[in-house]
């Protein structure tokens, strides 16, 4: 008798978080030009091509450290988190989108701690 009631259980979770993944997963397709503040050091634009396939996001970052490089990261129960690799070192961002908007902290390697907030491309 728990067990059928556990199993329905979790098929009514599974069954929400495919229900809210797929919105989410399209909040998060598009350019997005993300002002970044950098605790230590002045921060500047950040420029996200980014895409979602299975809960995954793939795409491309350009800003002062480079262009065009490859970005990797997934779509999570509250928002995003994605990352890549620059000469500063790893670089990391965590946020939440709502509409158009999305905003949250991220870890510039060596540079440091800092906070991003900014828009998707109409």
């Amino acid at each position: 008798m728990h067990s059928i009631r556990a199993w329905q259980m979790i098929s009514y979770l599974v069954g929400i978080m495919l229900l809210v993944s797929p919105s989410l997963a399209q909040q998060v397709n598009g350019t997005w030009i993300l002002a970044v503040e950098l605790d230590a050091v002045s921060g500047g634009e950040a420029r996200f091509v980014l895409a979602v396939e299975d809960g995954k996001i793939s795409g491309s970052y350009t800003g002062a450290l480079g262009e065009d490089i490859p970005v990797t990261g997934k779509v999570t129960e509250d928002g995003v988190t994605f990352s890549f690799d620059s000469q500063a070192g790893e670089v990391f961002y965590e946020g939440k989108i709502e509409k158009n908007t999305m905003e949250g902290v991220c870890e510039y390697g060596q540079l440091g701690p800092g906070t991003f907030k900014g828009e998707r491309e109409q």
